[in-house]
Parts: structure tokens; sequence; C-alpha cells
């Protein structure tokens, strides 16, 4: 990432208002200061998805990877870089001509079929990706025979004859010890027997050459977790690699040997540098490769991190900037899979929600690099909040008291600011670098959670300043053009700062602000306070997201089956003639639905220190699975901060911030107090991660 010095000053249409802080001010964020109006960033940012295998149509947690990689390429756009995302399918194999054949079909009439699938529901989340490119592509062809051919021509592959196991779903070659039961350890699914004449791979002769690429690149593997996996599995030791098949036909021709095909891994991540124009358009791959950032799941972090980095260094190409495995979405906490009947159908939802609630919650709710729960109910729960409540509410509110009190006019602010309004801007202000520098790091849901603060700030000020109240009186009449003009500029900030999440909600937001620049253009730099021109005509429109029902549980159904489960039929129910006294034993119970709203997590002290003029509490830094939270507590008689730091705690994730003593506090610890008023943590081993649900 470069930065480059522009002296430029820009509003929407107006002149630009004073800033907030100081003249020269910036946020020390990649090594140096960036002083918005002084600088805007420039460069190139390359992200890809994997390219998905169409065995069968994709499900919501297929969406979740593509959703993330559109929202990070729309961002980077956003901040003024020129970008390329790239998504596909994986085309050749066994599997496919397997089930081709079972269906009486040629393989490539059945992917044609299942790849339109793909781009249709790319086309329903709005996902906008520059190239999809297909492994039948005849462009990729090229590129797979002509890295198969200089690898050869190098010294690096050799013939020789293959007996071992392969698993056909997985398309993957195992040794018997790293066999689960005698199945593969990937999908469980039995592994057969394969001998065949076959070509290899020299993967051995670069482990230590990739070890010391990792250890000097600690962004190369990402997150940490999956680093320390690949690194205790190179130090394991690497088998050369089988890189071509002769029992089937579907697959890349070896350029040097008709009778064999490529082996589908060895095809498939060369699309990366397909698409980025290998071999021929030269000029194009200087501009693109190496790849900044290769979004995929933790199941495929081998093949990404040893078998494609290996054979970029035998071709003599850069290695990718960034590999980040991510983690499962779950439905209720298993794997999705068309065996088990919990696959969820993303075009369902789409159709009945709109696309933005399904991107939102994908971008907010799972902890990037972390597993993630899916349910329908933690969705519309989501929706309910975030959209509704807190974005959707405070537009319509805002622009109905504009409209009551200035014709929907935006008014000049000319009070005097007050601490509120200070607080306001620089929250406001601290959002916007704050959201580049945490989706710099991959840090999604964290960044997402970071805008919805300053929007859950925006509707706090509402209540504190109370516009009316303030426009009953003349002589404040004053405050409440400034309280209006703030609340207007805020929401104008935000809905930039989330238009590369929900861009269609941000278009329709940006129409009810009346602004006539198309927000389309507007860049980072348009999000610097005071780019809201007094005079424009707002236009109220519908509510954004109106608030869903949960559907009531089957009163049949088992008290405390999990929302869209099937109830236990063994389990035990209420008795239909439970005695008299039942009702006053009951008095003061909670459901299984009111606990159920309750978000209790494992988090990880990471630091703690007290709270001035505060002797009974302390400040906590948490990690609560990819995101660090501060946590006030009053604990500071019964701990010492160092004593403190390591420890595996129950939090309270979804509680309200609160302030306390002048520090937010953003969730709740679990405590047990002795009737003799001593206290101890609710603590657990090292053993269980941060961010792992407690049920």
């Amino acid at each position: 990432m470069s930065l480059t010095a522009v002296k430029r000053q820009r509003s929407l249409g107006g002149t630009a208002r004073k800033p907030l802080v100081p003249k020269g001010w910036g946020l020390f964020l990649f090594g140096r200061f960036i002083r918005r109006g002084d600088y805007i960033m420039e460069g190139k940012f390359y992200v890809t998805t994997p390219i998905y295998y169409p065995s069968s149509r994709l499900h919501i947690g297929h969406a979740y990877t593509t959703t993330v990689a559109d929202a990070l390429a729309r961002w980077h756009r956003f901040l003024g870089k020129d970008v390329f995302f790239l998504t596909g399918s994986d085309e050749h194999g066994q599997k496919i001509q397997r089930t081709a054949a079972e269906r009486g079909i040629t393989p490539k009439e059945y992917v044609d079929d299942v790849v339109e699938s793909f781009k249709e529901l790319w086309q329903a989340l709005n996902i906008q990706y520059d190239d999809f490119i297909r492994t039948t592509d005849a462009r990729h062809h090229r590129a797979v025979q002509e890295v198969f051919r200089r690898i050869y021509n190098n010294g690096d592959i050799y013939k020789s004859k293959y007996e071992g196991l392969y698993c056909v779903p997985c398309e993957t070659f195992w040794l018997e010890t790293k066999l689960q039961d005698g199945n593969c350890p990937d999908c469980g699914r039995p592994v057969e027997l394969v001998e065949e004449e076959s070509y290899f791979f020299r993967m051995s002769k670069y482990a230590d050459r990739l070890l010391q690429h990792i250890e000097e690149h600690p962004e190369f593997i990402q997150p940490e977790t999956r680093r320390s996996e690949m690194v205790n599995f190179i130090k394991g030791g690497l088998d050369d690699l089988c890189v071509t098949r002769s029992t089937f036909d579907w697959g890349v021709p070896v350029p040097i040997d008709e009778g064999h095909v490529i082996y589908v891994w060895f095809d498939a991540v060369t699309n990366y540098l397909t698409a980025a124009g290998f071999p021929d358009e030269r000029a194009k791959l200087k501009q693109w490769w190496p790849a900044d950032v290769h979004l995929v799941g933790k199941e495929i972090m081998r093949f990404h991190t040893i078998i494609w980095p290996i054979i970029l260094m035998a071709l003599g190409e850069e290695l990718p900037k960034t590999v980040f495995g991510h983690g499962w979405l779950l439905f209720d906490s298993d794997k999705m899979s068309k065996s088990k009947g919990n696959v969820i159908d993303p075009h369902e939802l789409i159709g009945e929600m709109g696309e933005d609630p399904i991107r939102y919650f994908l971008l907010r709710e799972v902890s990037f690099g972390q597993d993630g729960n899916f349910s329908r109910r933690a969705l519309i729960e989501r929706t309910n909040a975030d959209l509704a409540n807190d974005l959707g509410n405070l537009l319509h509110r805002t622009l109905s008291m504009l409209g009551k009190y200035y014709q929907g006019v935006i008014p000049e602010p000319t009070g005097t600011l007050e601490s509120v309004d200070l607080e306001l801007q620089q929250l406001a202000e601290t959002t916007c670098h704050r959201t580049v520098e945490l989706l710099d790091r991959l840090k999604i849901n964290e960044a997402t959670a970071g805008i919805w603060r300053l929007v859950a700030r925006a509707n706090k000020y509402v209540d504190e300043c109370a516009p009316w109240t303030l426009a009953k009186g003349d002589e404040t009449k004053e405050r409440l053009a400034t309280v209006m003009y703030n609340l207007m500029e805020v929401q104008r900030i935000t809905t930039l700062l989330i238009k590369s999440l929900i861009p269609r909600t941000s278009e329709r937001i940006w129409q009810q602000l009346g602004i006539d620049v198309p927000i389309a253009g507007m860049t980072f730099h348009d999000t610097a306070w005071g780019g809201l021109k007094p005079g424009t005509q707002t236009q109220k429109g519908e509510p954004l997201f109106p608030r869903m029902e949960l559907e009531e549980p089957d009163e049949t159904a088992e008290v405390s089956s999990p929302a869209g489960t099937k109830p236990d039929e063994n389990a035990v129910k209420p008795d239909e003639k439970a005695d008299a006294g039942t009702e006053d034993r009951l008095d003061g119970v909670v459901g299984i639905e009111d606990f159920a709203k309750l978000e209790l997590v494992i988090a990880e002290i990471k630091a703690a220190g007290s709270v001035k003029n505060a002797d009974k509490l302390l400040k906590i830094q948490v990690d609560v699975g990819g995101e660090e939270r501060q946590i006030v507590a009053g604990i500071a008689e019964h701990y010492q901060p160092e004593d403190l730091i390591g420890r595996r705690i129950v939090v309270v994730k979804n509680l309200k911030p609160v302030k306390l003593r002048g520090e937010w506090s953003e969730g709740m610890l679990l405590a047990a107090t002795s009737t003799d008023g001593s206290l101890e943590l609710v603590s657990v081993s090292d053993s269980i991660a941060p961010g792992s649900p407690v049920k």
C-alpha cells in the first residue's frame, strides 16, 4: 500500500466546513500519519475467492466467502485503488466425471448447468466480481500446461508409479497413517486404492525454503492458528506430490504425455495466475501479480499454503501476500452438508429478506477466521436489532423531525459546538480511520461492529439533545439547527462507510438524504466531517427494514429445542396437568427464549489496568474470538491487573455498551460471590479457544 500526497479540497456541493481537529492532525496508520484531504490511497488490490466445485448448488457457507471478498473489493475501490476481484469454478476431476456419467450427460454439460447457478447466486447477492474463471476455459488449459511444462523442464517433475489411497470426493491423496478409522480425515468417506503410472512434483525439495518464507513473512498465512498448523504439517515431512492421473480423462491434458491429465488441485490453484494474465499477457501479470489476498476455507489451507506456493517457487513467480483461511459457517454448531440435511439455500433467504440483511449478517455475526453459527433466528434478531432498530430507525426518526422543523431541508449549523457535538464528530472521525485499519487487517466483523457503534452513538445523541424540546423555544432554534445538521451529517458519513458492506441499503439512504452526487463516485476522502451541504432537500421514504417477527414455536415441541430443529421425541414435555402450586413456584423464572438472547462466549484477557478515580473498577482488554473489546468490571478489590493476563473467562458478548467513569464497557464478565463476600471469575482451561460459545 502506498500513500501519495495530493492537495485537494472537496465537499458535496458546498464549502468545506471547519474540521473538528487541528490542521495537521491524523491517525497513525500503516506506519505514518494520514491527514485526510492531504492524502489519498493508491495502488492495486487483487483479491480472490476459492473457485467452487460444481458438484451441486452452492449453499450459504459458500456465499460467506464471496460476500467477504466482494466487501473487501468494494472497500479498496472506495479507498481509491485499482481492484481486481476474481471468483470462479473448479470443474475437473474424477468426481465430476462419475457424476455426469451417472446422469447420462457429458461432464461439460453437467458443469455448465451448475456453474450458471453460481452466477445467478452472485447476482442475487449483488456480488460485483471482475472476472469469473472456469477451469474448462481455453485460457486456463493453456496456463496450466505451461506451468507443468516449465516445472518439468526445470527437473522438478518426474515420472514414476503411484500406489496409494485416494479420496475421490475431496480429490486428495492420503497416506494410510493420515486416515481416520480407515476413511478420509477431511470428509470421513472411504478412500480408494489407486495404482497407476504418474508424474510427481518434487515438493520436498522446497520445504525448507517455504518454511523460511513463512518465518520471514508472518502475514503470508492468516490467522495465526492456521499458520501454526501449516508449519507443523511441513515440519512433519513433505512427500513428493502425484500431479497426474491416467485412469480418467476429464482434466487438462499433460502437454508431454497425452495419456495423462493433470491432477485437479495442481490445475485448480493455477487459476489465480491464469486470470492475472499468465503466461502471455505479461503487462497484465505485472500489474496484478502477486495476489494481495487469497480467501479460502480452512479445510483447503494445505493446498493454498503448501502446494500452491511451492508451485510458484518452482515456476519462479512471487508468492501471494496473504492466504487467509476462514472458519466454517455452521448450522446449529454443525457443519453444513447435504447428507445431513442442514444446507441453507441462500436464494430462499434472499427472496424473503433481500440480499443486504444476508450480507450484513455474514459480515457482522462471524469473527473472521473463527467458525460461525447460522440460524434463521439469529439472522432475524440481528436484522431487527441492527438494521431495523438502529440504522433504519435513526434515519426515519431524524428525517421525520427534519420534515417537521425544516420542511426536510438541511439547516445551516450556526450554534456553538458543545462537548456532546465534539464527541460525536470525533467518534465519526475515529471510526473512519479505525475502519481502514481493521479492514486492512481483515478484521471484517470488528470493522462492521465499529461502524454500528457510531450508529448507536448517533441514536444516543438524539436522546441527549432532544430536538423536540429544542424546537419549542425561539432561544434554542440555533441549537436545534446544529443538532439536526450533526445528525444528518453523521448519517452521511455512516452511509459511505457501509456502502461496501450493504451497497443497496447505502444507495437507498443516500437517496433519502437528498445528495445529488451519486454515491458510487464517493471515496474515503469524502468521509471528512462537514461535507453535507446546508440547503439540501431530503426525501423521506419508507422505513429501510420493517421488523420481522420470529415464528412462535409449536406448543407441542420440546421447550429447549433450538429454533428450526426437530424436537426430540423422547424429551420430557411440560406436564399439562401440573399441580395447583406450579405458578407460584415458577414466579420469577425466565423461558429458554430469554436465555437464548444472551451471547455467552469465552474471552482471553490480554491487558488489564485501573480506572481513574474508581477504586473498585478495573478495565480489561479481552479477545472474544478475533475481536478485541474493553470491559469495565468491579473486581479491583479481588484481583491485581497483572494476575488477570492470560485468563480465559466467560463474558456476555451482546450486552449494550455503556460508559463507566469515562470508560466504555462493551460486555460483562461472569463471576461468583460467596457468602463471605469473596469473588472469583468464572473461567475455563486454555484448551477452550476465545470466541467459543457457552451453552
